[in-house]
């Protein structure tokens, strides 16, 4: 009997701890939404600041945001960590963010279903790909090229592919190869680019 009280109020106090998790997270998506955080580089570096400890988990706390918040755009937060924190630490800043993001992305899309991928991706991106994972092997190999693809739709198709019956160690096998490569080069190629710019200005 006390045991099964004592579970109740664990669960009750989980329950109560995500809740403030969730409001806290809308929140702060809210607020870097109107900061421009997830659209100037520069008001982004602002924010993060120099704190060698802080500031990594800031950073990669807001690239945990972006994955799982569709209308964000992550070309400018995935530029910001290599320059902000350099080549190195800003790819694995930028890494580790992403890969988060697009476990928690998957995780959501598999428990909640087809409605809730249909709601964050919309109709057209579920129509062309809703096709596509009837197959497994040709979807599996069709996931694997564009995860390891720099420009693909990566989060829209992380949620499609929680609709599959692809293995959750099978996911993080080709989802964490394949965004290393997909974040490295997305990162430099739009730093790169930023250069060209700065160069004929």
């Amino acid at each position: 009997m006390e045991a099964g009280i004592k579970v109740r109020t664990t669960r009750k106090i989980l329950h109560f701890i995500s809740i403030i998790g969730i409001a806290l997270t809308i929140w702060l998506t809210i607020y870097f939404l109107q900061s421009g955080v997830f659209t100037d580089p520069t008001r982004l570096s602002r924010l993060v600041g120099n704190n060698i400890y802080l500031a990594p988990i800031i950073f990669i706390f807001i690239q945990i945001i972006q994955v799982v918040v569709p209308i964000i755009p992550g070309g400018i937060t995935n530029a910001a960590g290599v320059m902000i924190f350099g080549p190195i630490y800003g790819l694995i800043y930028n890494y580790i963010g992403n890969v988060i993001g697009s476990v928690i992305l998957f995780l959501l899309g598999r428990k909640y279903g087809k409605m809730f991928v249909l709601a964050l991706i919309g109709e057209k991106a579920f129509d062309k790909y809703i096709g596509k994972i009837g197959d497994s092997k040709k979807w599996s190999v069709f996931f694997t090229f564009m995860m390891f693809f720099p420009l693909s739709p990566d989060d829209a198709l992380v949620l499609m592919n929680a609709l599959t019956n692809m293995s959750f160690k099978k996911y993080m096998l080709i989802m964490s190869a394949g965004k290393l490569v997909s974040v490295a080069s997305y990162s430099y190629m739009l730093v790169a680019f930023g250069h060209v710019v700065a160069s004929f200005m």
